[in-house]
């Protein structure tokens, strides 16, 4: 009866220290603005006109304030830096030849100091074997600081790009989520430590235990999600099609005479189709012919001729009796 109750007590004893920390850490945040105030207030009288004079400098023209919209624009730069973005990109590239088209791609992903991740290629289909097309697929990935770079170069090796697709995701806010809740489960394994120091029964020490397991395994999901959203925004992904220029076919008008040629050419298929078709019947039905027809008409023969014999004996001994 008493384990429900002690880790209560501990629990509740957490949470008062943990809003009187956060309350001690807002109170200088607090006090620093006045704090700020009073020193730049001590601090000006000292720069006198003497001093910028004896630097060289005017006063009058050079001791300019700094407007907010200077300050804003520099805390956007530094948190634009700081932002965690994904960025992909998929284009489809028309080229001579495929084969050195993707050794070109690889040699730009390695100087830009990426890798490839995978490399397929298929034989397209239709036409002659003999000279059949050969696409190329590529995913690289590059740091994502030369991703724009890298993209570039890659797209200046194809004669045409039918299809490019560029997108980007801002994973900014989840990233700072995944710390802020990472930071808050290592807190509660501390404490669940300081409990389970402090625990004198094996059931405590148990049920602290289990509660230990489940943050541990909570806390190892989230910096495995971290992991990947860092992983994801510093390398950014390339996927690269390689393909050969598709044949161009002409399209003919079509006028009385070819369509004659169409018809007489198919009616003479359909005949060839026919006649085939009745060649393939009559070469099946042999050996249905031969194993099922004839013996079942030998065995209908023979009971029909026995019984028209019975009935012919019964017929002459009729008279004879009389």
């Amino acid at each position: 009866m008493r384990s429900p109750t002690f880790l209560l007590l501990i629990l509740l004893s957490f949470s008062i220290s943990c809003s009187a920390e956060r309350s001690a850490n807002l109170a200088p945040q607090a006090s620093a603005p006045a704090q700020t105030a009073k020193v730049q207030a001590e601090a000006e009288p000292a720069l006198t006109a003497k001093t910028y004079a004896a630097e060289g400098v005017n006063y009058a023209t050079e001791a300019q304030p700094v407007s907010l919209s200077d300050v804003v624009k520099t805390d956007s730069t530094a948190e634009a830096a700081d932002r965690k973005i994904i960025r992909n990109a998929d284009i489809t590239m028309e080229v001579v030849s495929t084969t050195d088209t993707q050794h070109r791609v690889t040699s730009i992903a390695e100087m830009h100091g990426g890798f490839v991740v995978t490399s397929e290629a298929k034989q397209r289909e239709g036409g002659d074997p003999a000279q059949r097309a050969l696409d190329i697929k590529l995913v690289v990935r590059v740091p994502a600081t030369q991703f724009g770079v890298a993209f570039d170069e890659i797209k200046k090796l194809a004669s045409n790009t039918p299809e490019e697709h560029v997108s980007g995701q801002d994973v900014t806010e989840e990233f700072i989520d995944l710390e802020a809740r990472i930071k808050t489960q290592k807190a509660l394994e501390s404490q669940f430590l300081e409990i389970m120091r402090q625990a004198y029964k094996v059931a405590d020490a148990l049920e602290v235990q289990r509660q230990i397991a489940e943050v541990r395994t909570d806390i190892e999901k989230l910096e495995g999600r971290k992991r990947f959203l860092e992983n994801r925004a510093s390398l950014s992904t390339i996927t690269v099609n390689i393909e050969e220029p598709k044949p161009v076919i002409a399209v003919t008008k079509i006028g009385f005479g070819h369509s004659v040629r169409e018809a007489v050419s198919e009616s003479i298929e359909m005949a060839s189709d026919m006649v085939l078709f009745f060649a393939r019947f009559l070469i099946l039905m042999v050996p249905v012919f031969v194993l099922v027809i004839l013996p079942s008409g030998l065995v209908v023969r023979y009971f029909l001729r026995r019984a028209k014999r019975m009935r012919l004996a019964q017929a002459l001994a009729t008279p004879a009796a009389e």
